[in-house]
């Protein structure tokens, strides 16, 4: 019997983050390393592994609905990922289930894989080809680039510290070398993830490395500066607003990293943020915001927040929409607080009722599609660079600097002869809706 009949085939299915996203990648280019072939359908396969999320439940009921079919599908199901902290609820509901472990547990998957399939066929390194950057789940122009693990916050709504641990910083040479082999593969945009950007090194007292013989201070603005010589787009995710990041904004300014902030705000009622019990509270946030803007014009800010928090009242809510307007985001996402078992926010008295999450997220929606549309009609006539994401027939989909991939807009663009995927093009802003660009 040939090498290629007796190679075991592995399922896969990612759901949650970017951050889980870059779990997957890691844990199917360790099994493409040692042989496994990667198969898209459950009939295929002859094991499934999901990697689930655990954050909120709707992810929690999503994760149990994805490991649900995959039994049925296939039924041999190995589950890994945050929700997989919680293997007792798991089993309760899918008791078939082969194996359960948590977060980032790599090695715990790839021998579970060992364990229930073992690998029949010899592993033959000048065939079974790994790309150097490893197998990537993004297209091939961009990339997630993870630079720690882990969080040193307790806020009261999250318990993604208790899924993930505490912050562990990869080295500065490290996260280098890997951002260096994805722009060698072809890679032109990186987003660097983490659970917070702007703690980056802390746990390793900022420690000095190396990189391709030059030192490279271990902080955000260190690896930034780094970044930068890449001489590709790098976009910042997930920054908490704490004062060292008014160092970031002179390389934005300057065009060296992406003119892009993607900060957390989750609220503007200090007494709510302080019943969230989060870092780096938000007292001078609407004159840090205009002083980055003066530096950095062409800043783009994105953020997050929670409504229908427990404890909040009208005025903390009309305290937030008046924060909307004087801030003018650009991009914002909004979500009713959900609890979430093991958050210490479920024990807060004075919750909110469904009725009025709804209402008042309804409210917060139409304020921001509002300044959306004000700050995009305001981009008409412009000229700016866009990557292209997706040829279609008779337009192609491209993203601006103020655009990250699948929580941002669009550019729509008409005429798209001669370009492809990965192109960075200017083109000139025709017209703009809510949320996205024509041109």
């Amino acid at each position: 019997m040939s090498d290629s009949i007796q190679r075991k085939k592995v399922g896969f299915v990612s759901l949650g983050c970017p951050k889980a996203l870059v779990d997957s990648e890691r844990i199917l280019t360790q099994l493409r390393l040692e042989g496994y072939d990667i198969v898209p359908t459950y009939e295929n396969a002859d094991v499934v592994v999901v990697n689930t999320c655990g954050f909120i439940d709707s992810a929690k009921q999503e994760s149990l609905d994805a490991i649900g079919e995959a039994v049925r599908e296939n039924g041999k199901v190995i589950v890994t990922g945050c929700m997989g902290k919680n293997a007792e609820q798991i089993l309760s509901v899918h008791p078939q289930v082969l194996s359960v472990t948590g977060p980032h547990a790599y090695e715990e998957v790839v021998g579970a894989v060992h364990q229930f399939i073992p690998q029949t066929s010899t592993h033959n390194p000048f065939t079974d080809l790994v790309p150097p950057q490893g197998i990537k789940l993004t297209p091939r122009h961009y990339a997630y680039l993870k630079i720690s693990e882990g969080c040193n916050h307790r806020c009261s709504f999250c318990i993604i510290p208790s899924l993930r641990g505490d912050l562990v910083s990869r080295p500065v040479g490290e996260v280098l070398d890997e951002a260096q082999g994805l722009v060698d593969a072809g890679v032109r945009e990186l987003l660097v993830i983490s659970q917070d950007t702007s703690a980056y090194g802390v746990d390793l007292k900022y420690r000095t490395g190396f990189w391709q013989g030059r030192p490279v201070k271990g902080n955000m603005q260190g690896l930034c500066e780094a970044l930068a010589d890449l001489g590709i787009w790098v976009r910042l995710h997930y920054v908490y607003p704490y004062p060292h990041v008014d160092h970031v904004i002179p390389l934005m300014s300057e065009g060296s990293i992406l003119p892009y902030l993607d900060i957390p705000f989750q609220h503007a009622s200090q007494r709510i943020l302080k019943l969230m019990k989060r870092p780096a509270a938000t007292e001078n946030t609407l004159a840090r915001i205009k002083s980055w803007r003066q530096d950095c014009p062409d800043l783009t800010l994105r953020s997050t927040f929670i409504v229908g928090f427990p404890g909040e009242t009208e005025d903390d809510f009309k305290e937030l929409l008046d924060f909307l307007e004087e801030a003018q985001l650009d991009r914002v996402g909004c979500f009713q607080y959900s609890a979430v078992d093991g958050a210490s926010a479920n024990a807060l008295p004075d919750h909110v009722p469904e009725e009025v999450k709804q209402e008042r997220w309804e409210r917060f929606m139409d304020v921001q599609q509002r300044i959306s549309a004000e700050r995009l009609k305001a981009k008409i006539g412009e000229e700016m660079d866009v990557i292209v994401d997706e040829i279609e027939e008779d337009r192609a989909i491209a993203r601006s600097k103020a655009d990250a991939p699948d929580i941002d807009g669009l550019v729509y663009l008409s005429k798209p002869e001669g370009l492809e995927v990965g192109d960075l093009v200017t083109v000139t802003i025709e017209d703009a809706d809510d949320y996205d660009l024509y041109a």
